[in-house]
């Protein structure tokens, strides 16, 4: 996927991050890559023995993810209302971290949010974006949130 590609989960700071890789396509000509990545299902015994709860039904539902990617995406855009790049989107399950960075060796360039939509918000750079950052095989650039 050569070109710039943006890793968005929903959030505020995802959206500023989207937000910030299309205006940057759009000024280098480049195509830009909307990806979200879906953590595997949580297994039944983590929720007895923790509490965490399985995600909501349709959560792994890649069809339904890339509908409503291509929803936060449009979204964006006409919030801008600047020139579009040609973007792909690209919803996919497993380890967010993991399939960024695999993302990233074929991108010239990898955009994240400072924070994700965890719930630790005093952070100023979530698990993701750090983990991005140590191991990306291109340039990544991590959008800080509004203050």
């Amino acid at each position: 996927m050569p070109g710039i590609i943006v890793g968005v989960d929903g959030s505020d700071h995802s959206r500023l991050a989207l937000a910030w890789a299309m205006r940057e396509a759009v000024h280098h000509h480049v195509p830009l890559t909307v990806m979200t990545v879906r953590p595997a299902p949580v297994r039944p015994a983590t929720e007895i023995f923790w509490g965490i709860h399985p995600s909501p039904e349709n959560s792994q539902d890649l069809e339904f993810a890339q509908k409503t990617l291509r929803q936060f995406v449009d979204s964006v855009a006409n919030e801008i209302g600047e020139t579009r790049p040609d973007i792909t989107v690209s919803a996919t399950t497993g380890d967010v971290a993991e399939e960024l960075v695999r993302a990233s060796r074929d991108a010239d360039m990898l955009v994240v949010g400072s924070r994700g939509s965890g719930g630790f918000a005093r952070l100023l750079m979530g698990s993701v974006s750090s983990q991005v950052t140590h191991h990306a095989e291109c340039p990544v650039v991590v959008i800080p949130g509004s203050r």
